[in-house]
């Protein structure tokens, strides 16, 4: 169906008219198409070095093993300088790639690994003789060693119960969802400005005076620390060795190149690797060198969630930037077309998930290395300078969805920079996140976090941020599916999907409750019995990541692991910020089904609980006319104080649970809404709910209203999300939120003001994160009939913008079927 071009966005644009301006990108446009939709490939190389050196090194501190793990696989891994490229470096084959991390989840190679290439969801190819490789060489070693099969055979009976649905803790049972054992760390911001500033000369040497001053007539100095800092040396040995290979990469390349351009290129790449990162970095070309290298080593290093972020990049190369301006070394054109290499590596690189449950949860080759701009200073000022908006007009400009582009909002951020925001956000590709100085601040402070720290703040994962020196706590954490209390307080302590399995509590027949107070309190018997389960799980995790993940490279780079000569796995760090979280999946869905039984059963009695029983059972088929009494009853998302005071209630309870885990565990216990896209998957286990959600479909996801139910406007659903929050707690997180907008409701001058506005009030609110969608709904379903045509077509998802076609049909179903704001 043909569009008017003045009712599409401009991504719309480039991808149905063709649209495309490649002057001055030529270079990365022809590293972008040649790989950009390939079928990825499962590089084995990192395994099989690290499962080598890990074979060798049985018995020895973990953390020194790692490290002597890592320096194998800089010592043999295949080094790369790809063509056109003006950055050495990648940690897999050519064309799109992902590494695999057998300590994790080895286990699953036998059932998975031949099926990759045929999967429906973010499907890999893997040669036969990396097969045989990884069967023969790899996973015998890991038998019996890996982090999964640790934690399946660790967790109590009724944990496990709620966690798995199988006997080996293959398949997710979707109630109470470990997600740690298909990574070894959460998501993780290196010091980049350490490295640059310093080096790992300098940095090897602060481990070496370390060690010379240990008193090794001192057992804890003799066992412990004296073998933490070997591995310290070891690592910064390991990445020197590994960027140093380049070098000799370079020369070689340039001998045989006959074009003296590239040629002169790979011999300045050359000249650079042999700066960086050992040495202190001196310009620009040569801080975006040491900066990619310690960024691909860490994929080496860890599976540290989806991904490495890149932190506040306008921030630590900004010095390099300026002075190579204003000394005449660089350009701006030549500045973006640096990043814009970065970019174009950056997406090559796929995080490969295994286990089949990380597939679900994070769909569309999903990972987001996020680039953090604007901002505060560490002393309170506006951070906001030239290469922030480099890095904005970057973003309009160049249809990728890497990196993940995420703008720092203050009440004095200034007008400029929320213009180009809002133009940015206008090019409907998703990008800019929004993170709220207001709220995150605040909240790091009376966490225990330095001020200075806590302004210094980098988006890290989908909403999170991290403190690199700061921040200590890296298990991946619980998604608790609270659709599934709702049902169980319906069927006493039942799913439908699981037969007469009782999962949670029986807290009665729902049809002997005479008053809404009875129901509630069933509902929050079964939410806080999940919660407890939750929490159970997460502490057996933490106790069990340490004994198998090490992370040397992390360490080092981290002024408290240096402190006090522990990995920065160690269950708890003196001096640290622990912040661990829970996942609260269906709000919206939970929120709009109490409501309507409250409404409509016990206050107007228009309906009776049996007939909603009896409708959802029915999948409300028969049962239209409940269903559309259900769907109008009052629904989170509205403004509507009825509802969103039943919304606020539910977090507030939540809340006081996890604060007591808080003291139990010592460590910050946080309520979290931020699903990625495992709401999809959740919602396959949860039958039809009471706000007229059909059976098996998507729950409502983050602290976004379920789809359709925001009928007032994107204003009415910033203050629903401000008017359930419980601002007087501190047991909380990132909130995410979607806002999905017609491109012709923000169009011209007019609209860019509007998006401005209402980024202004968001701030005001002091709500956590903000995000948007600006697409045409009919370009989605063109989309979805001809998916060859619109290829490149960007959606914002979770935390990370992905391509639409990558996606399965009930992604793209969950995406189409938002709210699509009109007018505000």
């Amino acid at each position: 169906m043909s569009q008017c071009s003045c009712c599409m966005s401009p991504q719309e644009d480039r991808v149905i008219n063709k649209n495309i301006n490649r002057q001055g990108r030529e270079r990365v446009y022809k590293i972008l198409e040649r790989n950009q939709f390939s079928l990825p490939h499962v590089d084995v190389e990192r395994a099989k070095y690290f499962t080598e050196s890990m074979r060798e090194t049985e018995g020895e501190l973990l953390t020194l093993r790692w490290a002597k793990a890592l320096k194998n696989v800089a010592e043999k891994i295949t080094v790369w300088i790809t063509p056109d490229q003006l950055l050495a470096g990648r940690v897999g084959k050519l064309g799109r790639y992902g590494i695999l991390y057998p300590e994790i989840d080895g286990d699953f190679y036998r059932e998975v690994l031949a099926d990759l290439e045929h999967r429906d969801k973010s499907p890999f190819q893997i040669s036969r003789e990396d097969i045989k490789t990884v069967m023969e060489d790899i996973a015998p070693y890991w038998e019996g060693k890996t982090y999964h099969e640790h934690l399946n055979k660790t967790l109590p009976a009724e944990i496990r119960g709620v966690t798995y649905d199988d006997e080996r803790g293959l398949k997710s049972k979707f109630v109470v969802s470990e997600t740690s054992s298909y990574r070894s760390a959460l998501q993780w911001v290196p010091d980049y400005e350490k490295v640059l500033k310093r080096g790992f000369i300098d940095i090897q040497n602060e481990a070496k005076a370390k060690l010379a001053q240990l008193d090794l007539n001192n057992s804890v100095d003799l066992w412990d620390k004296k073998p933490f800092l070997e591995a310290m040396i070891i690592v910064c040995d390991a990445i020197m060795i590994w960027a140093g290979r380049h070098v000799q990469l370079a020369k070689d390349l340039a001998a045989k190149e006959s074009d003296p351009k590239r040629k002169a290129e790979l011999l300045q790449i050359a000249e650079i690797c042999e700066r960086v990162p050992a040495h202190p970095a001196r310009t620009f070309r040569e801080a975006m060198q040491c900066q990619w290298f310690v960024q691909m080593f860490s994929r080496i290093e860890q599976k540290a969630s989806a991904i490495i972020s890149n932190g506040r990049m306008d921030q630590y190369l900004y010095p390099y930037y300026e002075k190579d301006i204003e000394e005449g070394r660089l350009t701006r054109e030549e500045a973006k077309e640096l990043l814009e290499c970065m970019w174009v590596d950056m997406a090559q690189f796929i995080d490969l998930y295994i286990n089949p449950t990380g597939v679900e949860f994070q769909e569309g080759y999903a990972h987001w290395e996020a680039v953090t701009i604007g901002g505060q200073t560490r002393e309170g000022e506006d951070a906001t300078n030239d290469l922030t908006y480099l890095f904005l007009e970057s973003k309009r400009e160049f249809p990728l969805n890497y990196p993940d582009l995420a703008a720092r909002i203050h009440s004095r951020s200034p007008e400029r920079f929320l213009y180009e925001v809002a133009l940015t956000i206008k090019d409907g590709s998703g990008f800019p996140k929004l993170i709220n100085d207001e709220e995150v601040i605040l909240l790091n402070t009376v966490k225990g976090c330095p001020m200075d720290e806590a302004l210094d703040y980098a988006v890290s994962g989908c909403t999170e941020t991290r403190m690199p020196n700061r921040d200590t706590y890296t298990s991946g954490c619980v998604y608790v599916n609270f659709a599934t209390a709702l049902e169980m307080a319906l069927y006493n302590g039942r799913m439908l999907r699981y037969g007469d399995e009782l999962i949670g509590l029986e807290t009665g027949d729902p049809l002997g409750f005479k008053t809404w107070e009875e129901f509630y309190e069933a509902y929050k018997a079964q939410h806080l019995n999940l919660l407890h389960k939750a929490f159970q799980q997460q502490h057996v995790v933490d106790k069990l990541r340490p004994q198998h993940f090490a992370a040397p490279l992390s360490s080092v780079l981290h002024d408290l692991c240096m402190e006090n000569m522990l990995d920065l796995h160690t269950e708890k760090i003196p001096g640290g910020v622990d912040y661990s979280y829970f996942e609260f999946l269906g709000y919206g869905t939970v929120v709009d089904s109490l409501a309507a039984i409250k409404k409509l059963v016990f206050e107007e009695k228009k309906l009776s609980l049996k007939e909603v029983l009896d409708a959802c059972k029915a999948d409300f088929k028969g049962y239209e006319p409940v269903r559309e009494m259900l769907r109008n009853a009052p629904c989170y998302g509205n403004n509507d104080p009825y509802v969103d005071s039943i919304a606020k209630d539910v977090d507030r309870f939540t809340q006081v649970e996890a604060e007591k885990s808080s003291e139990e565990r010592g460590i910050h216990v946080d309520v979290r809404y931020v699903p990625i896209t495992s709401h999809v998957p959740f919602g396959k286990v949860v039958a039809a709910t009471p706000n007229g959600r059909h059976a098996w479909t998507a729950l409502s996801d983050g602290s976004s209203a379920s789809h359709g139910a925001d009928k007032n406007g994107p204003t009415a659903v910033l203050l629903s999300n401000y008017h359930s929050k419980n601002y007087g707690m501190i047991n909380r997180a990132s909130r995410l939120l979607n806002i999905k907008l017609s491109p012709k409701c923000v169009a011209g001058e007019e609209g860019t003001e509007k998006i401005v506005n209402l980024i202004r009030t968001w701030c005001d609110l002091k709500l956590w994160h903000l995000q948007f969608n600006i697409v045409n709904k009919q370009t989605l379903l063109n989309a979805q009939k001809d998916p060859d045509n619109y290829r490149s077509l960007l959606v914002r998802i979770a935390g990370y913008s992905a391509y639409f076609c990558d996606l399965s049909r009930d992604l793209q179903n969950d995406i189409i079927d938002r709210t699509e704001h009109s007018g505000f």
